[in-house]
């Protein structure tokens, strides 16, 4: 066989045209001649015969090159390195039995080359592919388009691309249109931070990217549109997370003549679909929490429910009990609170003292931590109480603490007073914290619950006034609606979030389509009817031209996208992110830009300090 090298550089034009893919050639391909295309992954010489595992989008096939049977083509593979691109054109044959690789879909099969072309070189690379996740995450990021050769990193890529493909089947068949919203918008600073867009052709003024198209989708439902969605790309100028982004994706759902429940119910179906996307069953319909339940047993509004380990309510024990520290915040309006850490008991002293350093720490911001270990004695089930506060209780008094907390021989309560959204925010970070030391979280168990009846506004110390919880949009209870003027922070919205093991996926509401509620919301919140025209005046103005009662969700895509995949961070389900300074190492943006620029859009800067 005589082998052909046509070409060896990428600026010349190629003969050979690829034919298959890697992964569509099996034994039925035996005796095809065909061209592949891709990478050389790995190369290995054994014994003089060098084998090639050329990779291409959906996988790879082995090509061989055997001096015996091809000189020409063994001179060609001794000059290729990782990550060359090459085309090879040849008979598809049978692998020699017992070298069949199993775990490949062509891995019964090889092809020996009657012709090669190298189509581009690669220089050393900055890091092995294969070991791309082992590299400082700012370096792999730089060169992120040879980290998604990496083979797990490209397979979060292509199920983000089925579970979105699935998404979109399902809301099409449910007879949902797919409509695109403006992406330079106007700014409503109610939210988190816009990101700003200067005007070249109206100087001094701004557009918004928008945070989510919360009131365009509102006005396509007043545009006769029920049921719209959108694969939505939305902008917040906000400190990162791991699963926060400065840009990201949300499924966006709006519809008409809906109630919670209908929001809720097609919800379900398309977080159903896009488990089995991924090959995971879930059943439907999910369970429901008030937030006011939520706060009180897990301490948390997205309550993790794969273990147990609830709040505790002890105020009225403790108010009348000797021990003052608790005592004085009971009768003054605090709350104690405890949870029982089964099979504490077996903790050091030093290591209850670093729990309660860590609940004194500033991201807790507890003024202290107390606790009662059941120490197991020689009879079965029986225990002694050891705790330093434990004498300031009576008998009766530590068999209601007990019993409350159904504390056993090998546990320990652990005790927060104080105010009770401090109390809740520190038990509900420290059952978390317990449970991954414990190793209470498993990935497999899935808890899918809807968090409902959310206040409707939160105080803002800074400010001095109400904010929206979720959004100003936002319909409160109906039976709430006399308590906007007379009892705000007690009126509950028809919102709802949808929280996936401990991690809120998305959130929505039935939304305000009366003028005269909106109105008294705006004023709720401080806003005036001039500042409420001047931000609003267009969605204030539609509500009064036919708007139908209307809700809708949006679900954060890439956090889906994350736990479905098991990743760490949404930036391993998104092909091109910023890093944790919101930064992109692959492009250098953010970046300066010449005085010409800033001239046109009569911008100037000024020293950040």
């Amino acid at each position: 066989m005589n082998t052909t090298v046509v070409k060896e550089k990428m600026s010349e034009s190629s003969s050979l045209k690829r034919t298959h893919i890697s992964a569509s050639l099996t034994e039925a391909s035996v005796g095809q001649e065909v061209v592949v295309s891709g990478w050389v992954e790995t190369a290995r010489d054994l014994g003089g015969i060098i084998f090639i595992d050329l990779r291409d989008h959906k996988g790879t096939i082995q090509v061989v090159a055997d001096p015996q049977i091809n000189p020409e083509a063994h001179k060609v593979f001794e000059k290729l390195k990782t990550e060359y691109v090459i085309a090879c054109k040849g008979p598809v044959t049978v692998r020699p039995e017992g070298s069949e690789n199993t775990s490949i879909k062509s891995g019964a099969v090889e092809i020996y080359p009657t012709e090669i072309e190298i189509l581009n070189t690669c220089k050393v690379l900055p890091f092995q592919i294969e070991l791309a996740e082992e590299v400082n995450e700012d370096l792999r990021l730089k060169y992120r388009y040879l980290e998604l050769r990496n083979e797990h990193k490209r397979q979060n890529i292509l199920k983000r691309h089925k579970i979105v493909h699935a998404i979109r089947n399902y809301l099409n068949d449910e007879n949902f249109t797919e409509i695109e919203t403006p992406i330079l918008s106007k700014s409503t600073p109610e939210g988190a931070r816009d990101y700003l867009v200067p005007s070249r052709v109206h100087p001094n003024n701004f557009y918004a990217l928008p945070q989510s198209p919360q009131i365009y989708k509102q006005l396509l439902m007043m545009s006769g549109f029920e049921k719209y969605y959108q694969v939505a790309r939305c902008f917040r100028d906000e400190d990162l997370r791991a699963d926060r982004q400065p840009e990201f994706t949300q499924i966006d759902l709006e519809m008409s003549f809906v109630d919670e429940d209908g929001v809720m119910s097609v919800t379900e179906g398309l977080i159903k679909t896009a488990f089995e996307a991924v090959g995971i069953e879930v059943e439907a319909p999910f369970p429901r929490i008030s937030h006011e339940d939520a706060m009180k047993r897990f301490g948390c509004d997205r309550p993790d429910m794969r273990f147990e380990m609830e709040l505790v309510d002890l105020t009225e024990v403790m108010a009348g009990s000797e021990f003052k520290a608790f005592a004085s915040v009971a009768k003054d309006g605090g709350m104690v609170n405890a949870i029982n850490y089964k099979g504490g008991a077996k903790l050091s002293r030093k290591e209850i003292d670093d729990l309660r350093d860590l609940c004194m720490s500033q991201d807790y911001g507890a003024k202290g931590l107390a606790w009662i270990t059941y120490k197991p004695t020689d009879e079965e089930g029986a225990y002694e109480v050891a705790s330093p506060i434990a004498k300031f209780f009576k008998e009766e008094e530590l068999a209601k603490i007990a019993e409350l907390t159904a504390a056993e021989a090998g546990d320990v309560v652990l005790f927060v007073a104080d105010k009770a959204e401090l109390v809740q925010h520190v038990l509900g970070k420290l059952r978390l914290h317990i449970a991954k030391q414990e190793d209470l979280l498993d990935p497999r168990d899935i808890k899918l619950v809807w968090v409902v009846d959310f206040p409707m506004f939160e105080w803002d110390d800074k400010s001095k006034r109400f904010k929206a919880n979720h959004h100003p949009f936002t319909m409160p209870v109906v039976e709430d609606l006399d308590k906007l003027e007379t009892d705000p922070a007690n009126v509950r919205t028809s919102a709802y979030d949808i929280v996936f093991n401990g991690i809120e996926l998305g959130g929505g509401s039935i939304r305000v389509h009366n003028t005269e509620v909106q109105k008294r919301i705006f004023k709720a919140l401080g806003i005036d009817e001039e500042l409420a025209q001047e931000r609003f005046g267009f969605l204030l103005e539609a509500l009064e031209l036919g708007a139908p009662p209307h809700g809708g969700i949006a679900l954060g895509l890439d956090r889906f996208v994350m736990l479905l995949t098991g990743s760490e961070t949404i930036r391993d389900v998104i092909a091109f992110p910023k890093n944790q300074s919101a930064s992109c190492p692959l492009s250098s943006a953010p970046s300066c830009t010449d005085n010409d620029q800033l001239e046109e859009l009569y911008l100037k800067l000024v020293d950040p300090s």
